[in-house]
């Protein structure tokens, strides 16, 4: 990943840090601090401008994980989705996935976000995009801890890494309920088999990058849960080498821009911090510490 390269440039590029700056209304560059500004109090975010533009840098707008709108797609595109059908997303992002599924696919999209400042900034692009993007398309925040969505109203379910805790069947039944009969559920999640130990100074660290903690669902007890759930599971696949290579394009696109265009003092710091995330994440999926998992399972009320 070139985090000593990163590095090496940062130290040869030191500059005096800038005055701080209040912001008072929302711009595109300063979309994070507007939105924390006027958070009421509650969780903490990992989030802000200089993350989410070097975020945004390795993904596209809109996208927090390897591959962008076109991964999505690939995720989505199975449900067979079309202007005649809803979808409950899980992970809004910064805006991308429900922008680019109700523009790509005209799917009626109801996104959630569970971070408060990515809720914002992705319910306040969808209506800076226009009304008619905005009418079909929304985003709220909901609680991981006591997931609640419209009771047995939307079509299908893409689920983008939501499982924040050990124990998926809580937001799997959440979205069951929500789902009509003849449902069917892509779930895209970060998985670990056999449990992190939150001790280890490698766990430790990689959780507090990402601003997760380190007990994470298994590949298993997923599987359970769906089956107890009434779903058949029609695909398991883990896609951990997928997503390493994803990264890790990204990553080499990124260093290729900044040999003709040097970031500035904040941006390469921001960069830096990022660039060590995405080595661990890597290192520990090499590992097989953890892996990305995408299930698609379609409910047994479907089934003939």
């Amino acid at each position: 990943m070139a985090l000593a390269e990163l590095k090496n440039w940062f130290a040869r590029h030191r500059a005096p840090p800038r005055p701080a700056m209040r912001i008072t209304r929302i711009e595109p560059g300063f979309e994070a601090e507007a939105v924390i500004h006027n958070l009421p109090p509650g969780p903490a975010s990992v989030w802000s401008n200089d993350r989410l533009a070097v975020e945004e840098e390795l993904w596209g707008a809109g996208y927090l994980t390897p591959g962008g709108a076109p991964e999505l797609l690939r995720f989505s595109v199975p449900l067979g989705l079309s202007a005649a059908s809803s979808l409950l997303v899980l992970g809004a992002g910064a805006g991308g996935p429900p922008q680019t599924l109700a523009t790509d696919l005209g799917v009626w999209t109801a996104a959630f976000e569970s971070d408060p400042v990515l809720a914002g900034i992705a319910a306040h692009r969808l209506q800076r995009a226009g009304a008619a993007l905005a009418k079909r398309a929304s985003v709220e925040p909901w609680d991981p801890a006591a997931p609640a969505f419209r009771a047995h109203f939307y079509h299908h379910a893409l689920l983008l890494d939501p499982i924040r805790a050990a124990m998926p069947e809580p937001v799997l039944a959440a979205v069951e309920s929500a789902l009509k009969p003849h449902g069917q559920v892509v779930l895209v999640q970060t998985v670990a088999d056999p449990p992190l130990d939150p001790a280890d100074p490698a766990i430790a660290a990689w959780c507090r990058l990402e601003g997760r903690i380190s007990a994470l669902p298994s590949a298993d007890s997923i599987n359970r849960a769906l089956g107890r759930l009434g779903y058949d599971i029609r695909i398991a696949e883990d896609m951990s080498a997928r997503h390493m290579k994803l990264a890790v394009l990204g990553w080499k696109a990124l260093l290729r821009r900044m040999k003709d265009h040097k970031p500035d003092h904040a941006r390469a710091a921001a960069i830096v911090t990022e660039a060590e995330l995405w080595t661990r994440r890597i290192r520990l999926m090499h590992e097989g510490r953890i892996r990305m998992m995408r299930w698609h399972a379609i409910h047994r009320a479907s089934v003939r």
